[in-house]
């Protein structure tokens, strides 16, 4: 007979898929994250990382790199300077994971919930940052923080951080009012703030609390997890739906349902999409029945383009 008090032993190996791993190392990613800025630890160039920011000019001296020189300072002065930067040698980065009950939802055709797919996206983001010696931590949340590692380069944070959201289960409603509002208060030093969620909140609130970490200066990715049945409703027969984070259900034949029903998914999305863009935060719509590490190098592929277009507009 086994102590109902005792927790079974965790599997910190339960969330690293090691084909998504694999098939993400052979796309070398982790050259794209480094040139695009994605991760900062290796410092391939100093001038193409996060957490880099212009200090100051100083003359031109023989042997400078041209490209460094300011022609604007130039066309009005008729003299050469160097724009010098400050660097911050690692990023510091924190992974939010919803861990509300809507994340439970697994449906019948795949064996991830919502929550399995956005802590293996999690790990493998975890994992790629402490390859590089990067600071990384968790907070998972619901309507308040469930549980919360400050970042760190520690060899064993990443065993840590595997630990901890294999024993979470997720529960209770989402809240990011006031949980967002806490943590933007605790994460002081300018960084990267990656936000795994089904997004099942208020959109205005949504806004604001992103807007919490942009007025700080940190770089905010949502990764927006939905399962494939609720982006695509599958349903066929008379079905009974349940609703995880409100006490309703309602059984009906979905086909009658389906097109206002894609309809409303697609507004949701649109609305969502606009309350990231207005905040200056990057979006990443995240179906469950898509191979992870197709969606992880897709937006990377995304963000580089995006990054190249600007580089040339300037």
């Amino acid at each position: 007979m086994s102590n109902s008090n005792e927790s079974p032993p965790a599997n910190p190996t339960r969330y690293l898929d090691p084909h998504a791993l694999e098939r993400i190392k052979r796309l070398d990613v982790r050259a794209r994250l480094v040139v695009e800025g994605f991760i900062t630890g290796q410092h391939k160039s100093p001038y193409h990382g996060f957490a880099v920011e212009f200090a100051g000019h100083r003359e031109y001296a023989p042997g400078d790199d041209t490209k460094h020189i300011d022609w604007r300072v130039w066309s009005k002065t008729d003299r050469l300077y160097i724009k010098q930067y400050e660097e911050e040698t690692n990023l510091k980065c924190s992974v939010l994971i919803d861990c509300s009950k809507s994340m439970r939802y697994g449906g019948q055709r795949q064996q991830w919930s919502k929550f399995d797919y956005a802590a293996t996206a999690a790990a493998s983001l975890c994992y790629l940052l402490q390859q590089q010696q990067d600071a990384v931590g968790l907070v998972a949340f619901s309507n308040r923080v469930v549980t919360q590692l400050a970042p760190s380069s520690h060899p064993t944070q990443l065993k840590r951080l595997l630990s901890e959201l294999e024993r979470i289960e997720p529960d209770d409603n989402t809240d990011v009012g006031d949980v967002f509002r806490e943590l933007a208060g605790q994460i002081r030093q300018r960084g990267m703030v990656v936000l795994f969620s089904d997004l099942f909140v208020d959109l205005p609130t949504l806004r604001e609390s992103l807007q919490q970490f942009r007025v700080r200066r940190h770089e905010v990715i949502v990764f927006h997890v939905m399962h494939d049945d609720e982006l695509t409703f599958p349903f066929t027969e008379n079905t009974l739906f349940r609703g995880l984070e409100v006490e309703r259900q309602l059984r009906t034949d979905p086909r009658a349902l389906r097109r206002s029903y894609l309809e409303a998914v697609e507004r949701f999305l649109a609305e969502v999409r606009k309350a990231c863009a207005a905040a200056g935060v990057d979006y990443v719509l995240m179906n469950t029945n898509k191979p992870l590490d197709a969606v992880l190098a897709g937006y990377l592929a995304a963000r580089r383009k995006s990054r190249s277009r600007a580089t040339i507009l300037r």
